[in-house]
């Protein structure tokens, strides 16, 4: 459940965003932390000001400027979920101060620059250390903004007139963390530093859409984490690249592909699988990604290099999606 708008002024604006669905919560034994010892209720809840016609600031809770599959919009997704190097090494939300600013170079060179410097510490999070996180990126649009904003949701169901192209870069670094993955995740039973690297890039034209990421995310000091008891933490360090490519027919109705590849860090391999996966998706968009229907298949494989084991998944996924 949402809420926008403005206050007194169009200049100031709020953004306000709740949760209800128990995955929404990032309420299970995986998310078990002393940062948040509540349900997540509350995603977003952020205060906008925008001072001049190309500069806004925001104070609050949100959405991170990081990898780009996690700033779209669940509801803007060609696949029934984010990809497996999302949910390894995504930035996710925080809380602090977050600013953006676009430098139009041409009528058609665009240039985004985001920024900012927040708690470190994730969603809801009831204490802190000395320790902030600060994150920036850059978005290169070379051929101007895409149709109806479609930089920021999959696939090109607006079929593109002329080529469109987003460069995306970006970097974080997470003084002293407290969480397996930074802002998320199990607490550690030492603070470690963190900092990760973005790049993405994303095309499209006439239905072709090609998007791809790569994350790398490490630790200043080991990634191992070890209790009095002698029990053994780790930081979720390593890299990944999630690669899609779709064509949308101008009946609405989309395939798409999907490979994912995530590689954990030597130094956590003994507990940490490598990840692959194949999908394959059939979408139609009824009233683009307001109302669709989805089918899709996936073939996974966990690997554990160091205990050469192996276990390989296959399932299919339906989605009837109608937003309000």
């Amino acid at each position: 459940m949402s809420f926008t708008g403005y206050v007194f002024d169009p200049r100031f604006s709020y953004y306000l965003q709740l949760s209800f669905a128990r995955g929404d919560l990032d309420w299970n034994g995986l998310d078990e932390s002393i940062q948040n010892t509540s349900p997540n209720i509350v995603r977003d809840a952020m205060i906008f000001y925008r001072p001049a016609k190309n500069w806004q600031v925001a104070l609050g809770q949100g959405k991170l400027p990081g990898n780009r599959q996690r700033v779209v919009s669940s509801g803007s997704l060609q696949f029934f979920d984010r990809s497996p190097v999302n949910t390894a090494f995504t930035l996710d939300r925080d809380f602090g101060f977050f600013v953006q600013y676009l430098w139009r170079i041409k009528p058609d060179v665009l240039v985004f620059y985001k920024g900012a410097v927040t708690s470190g510490e994730g969603r809801n999070s009831i204490s802190s250390n000395s320790g902030l996180s600060y994150t920036g990126r850059i978005e290169i649009l070379p051929f101007g903004e895409f149709t109806l904003g479609g930089d920021y949701f999959e696939g090109d169901i607006a079929r593109e007139n002329t080529p469109k192209l987003s460069i995306g870069m970006g970097s974080q670094y997470n003084d002293l963390a407290v969480r397996s993955q930074g802002q998320l995740g199990r607490d550690l039973y030492q603070a470690r530093s963190l900092y990760a690297l973005l790049f993405d890039v994303l095309c499209k034209y006439q239905g072709w859409a090609l998007s791809s990421e790569y994350i790398q995310k490490q630790s200043i000091l080991s990634p191992v984490t070890v209790n009095q008891a002698g029990l053994i933490r780790d930081v979720l360090v390593g890299s990944g690249v999630n690669t899609q490519l779709s064509y949308c027919f101008r009946s609405s109705w989309e395939i798409a592909g999907r490979y994912s590849v995530v590689v954990p860090d030597k130094a956590i391999q003994a507990r940490t699988n490598t990840v692959e996966e194949f999908g394959l998706g059939v979408t139609n968009y009824f009233m683009k990604h307001k109302t669709k229907a989805q089918f899709n298949i996936f073939r996974r494989k966990e690997k554990n290099i160091v205990r050469n084991s192996e276990n390989n998944f296959l399932y299919f996924v339906l989605q009837l999606e109608a937003g309000i």
